[in-house]
């Protein structure tokens, strides 16, 4: 690290595609970057009710 000012900045991952298809190249990214998240099913179930309602057309979120 010759500059000292790299160690204080956060970089995106590497994108593929263009425009609005554009996305991060899930390929490239790592523990790093944050993509582990174990307890992503544990809160989805605790925010989301048990009992579809009618706002949400029934939908299941399974």
């Amino acid at each position: 690290m010759s500059n000292p000012f790299d160690k204080a900045t956060s970089k995106a991952p590497p994108t593929v595609g263009e425009g609005c298809l554009s996305r991060y190249d899930v390929d490239a990214m790592t523990a790093q970057d944050g993509t582990e998240f174990e307890g992503a099913e544990a809160l989805w179930k605790q925010l989301m009710p048990a009992e579809p309602d009618e706002q949400s057309g029934g939908l299941d979120p399974q």
